[in-house]
């Protein structure tokens, strides 16, 4: 009888080790509450904008188009992390994003406001023209809500500056 015992507490411990192994993202090293997963992280597909249209902004002139958010909210406005990508040319690249496109320096960047995020392109250079923002341009947001007490090490993770196969995977995203 006390041999059964003793497997039986054997078999349970195996069993409680095995469901509870690994790195689900919902607990932390301690056993306390760890950060948000996938299931918080908001994302949408590569999309497309509206041909843009000349626009002045904090007194620097330039284009802009506004993309469709329906998810980004004042919550996420003030507590989350807006992350928005431009694709083209077979790379996918992180904004705000400098080049020197046209010949000249300008930087592509996102305004993000209820609902809606604004991306606009701007020459720097104080001659008034600008660099065209084209629509064959493809964009995609991720939105990553707020509120959630952070570990110190992932209070060190600054998204902006991972790139965007790090954030996919970190939050099992298909790029």
């Amino acid at each position: 009888m006390k041999f059964s015992k003793t497997l039986f507490s054997l078999f349970l411990l195996a069993i409680f080790t095995i469901s509870c192994s690994g790195d689900d993202g919902t607990n932390g090293v301690d056993g306390a509450p760890g950060a948000v997963g996938t299931a918080n992280v908001i994302y949408s597909a590569w999309i497309t904008a509206p041909a843009a249209a000349a626009e002045t902004i904090d007194g620097t002139s330039g284009l802009s188009t506004t993309i469709n958010a329906p998810e980004l909210s004042s919550d996420i406005l003030s507590k989350g992390t807006i992350l928005v990508y431009m694709s083209f040319g077979g790379g996918i690249y992180t904004l705000p994003y400098t080049s020197t496109a046209g010949g000249y320096i300008n930087t592509i960047t996102a305004i993000a406001s209820l609902q809606k995020i604004k991306l606009f392109r701007f020459k720097h250079a104080a001659d008034g023209t600008t660099v065209n923002l084209p629509v064959t341009l493809s964009w995609r947001y991720i939105l990553i809500p707020g509120g959630v007490s952070a570990t110190a090490k992932a209070a060190k993770l600054d998204y902006s500056k991972m790139s965007y196969e790090e954030v996919c995977a970190r939050f099992n995203i298909q790029p």
